[in-house]
């Protein structure tokens, strides 16, 4: 029997390349019974070129990111700036009428008395003898009778009297329960020579430590929404200042700040009850809440503490008795 060439051409080409076959890797084999038998594998398909691929999609907020992974910080938002100024219930004259209020809570005298419908006012200044500065002096005004004030309104939003044509020219702004008292003349002194006395009036002018004591957590909440109040007129007219007027209002209400601390730190056992930090915030208050263009008649807020609400009464036992569910149970 006679073989085609044609038959045997592709098997003696299988026996030459076996031994080759057998040390080649498997992929050389494969190309050469591709490129033996004609067959032509699929190219994989192959990127275009220079387009950029697109980022991964950024988690929705609130969803959560990889496994192991922190959830991502939220950005701090800023403090929103209210809408209107806020407004404190101004003190009027009618609370302190009568009373005996003292420099500090420590000494001298201070009565304001209504005289028709005029305002006078009983003052004796405390001070140090000006030759002798240790030892301690009084100098009543206009030798113990009443002194006319003049009433000049409410130019920050508290009811404000002066004493112009005394010895000692001074200036009253009514708090709740005090006055801040502070001089007209060139400086916070005054000296009266003739009684060899040396006298700084300035400063709060209030009940003694021991009535305010006890009322201790109404001014410490009271504190609060007072200091609230100045920070939101604050931001308010800041935010409609103009931008080269923004930098003295800034150093005003640091400027407030010392000052308070300055003020307040003399009065006697502040530190127990905080009275001159809640009357004199509540003051700054209504003064920017004034220079805003606020109605201070009609007040927004109130510093007063609210009264808590009585327990509703539960059927069959006492919370409010010791021992609670545990005493019903025996």
């Amino acid at each position: 029997m006679r073989l085609n060439r044609s038959f045997l051409l592709p098997i003696l080409a299988v026996a030459v390349a076996a031994p080759a076959m057998l040390t080649s890797p498997p992929a050389h084999a494969q190309n050469f019974f591709e490129r033996l038998f004609g067959i032509k594998p699929e190219r994989p398909p192959v990127p275009p070129r220079g387009v950029p691929e697109a980022p991964p999609a950024a988690p929705a907020p609130g969803a959560p990111g990889e496994p192991g992974q922190p959830p991502a910080a939220e950005a701090p938002r800023p403090a929103p700036v209210p809408a209107r100024p806020v407004v404190l219930k101004a003190p009027s004259e009618d609370g302190i009428l009568g009373q005996e209020l003292m420099l500090n809570g420590l000494s001298g005298a201070l009565k304001l008395e209504r005289s028709g419908t005029a305002i006078t006012a009983r003052i004796k200044l405390p001070g140090t003898k000006i030759s002798q500065p240790a030892e301690a002096c009084t100098v009543p005004l206009a030798g113990g009778n009443p002194v006319s004030l003049s009433a000049e309104g409410k130019p920050e939003g508290v009811p404000r009297f002066e004493a112009a044509g005394a010895e000692c020219p001074l200036r009253f702004d009514v708090t709740e329960g005090g006055v801040l008292v502070s001089t007209l003349g060139s400086g916070p002194v005054c000296t009266f020579s003739a009684a060899d006395c040396a006298t700084t009036p300035t400063g709060l002018w209030g009940p003694a430590a021991a009535t305010l004591i006890p009322r201790a957590g109404e001014f410490d909440t009271g504190r609060g929404v007072a200091d609230k109040a100045v920070r939101d007129n604050y931001k308010l007219m800041t935010q409609r200042a103009r931008r080269e007027d923004v930098r003295p209002i800034v150093s005003e209400q640091a400027a407030f700040s010392s000052d308070r601390e300055q003020l307040c730190r003399t009065y006697s056992r502040e530190g127990s009850h905080g009275f001159c930090h809640l009357r004199v915030t509540e003051n700054r208050a209504l003064a920017l809440a004034t220079r805003l263009g606020a109605n201070t008649a009609v007040p927004t807020a109130a510093a007063a503490p609210r009264r808590p609400r009585p327990k509703p009464a539960v059927e069959g036992m006492n919370p409010d008795a010791g021992g609670g569910a545990d005493a019903v149970q025996e």
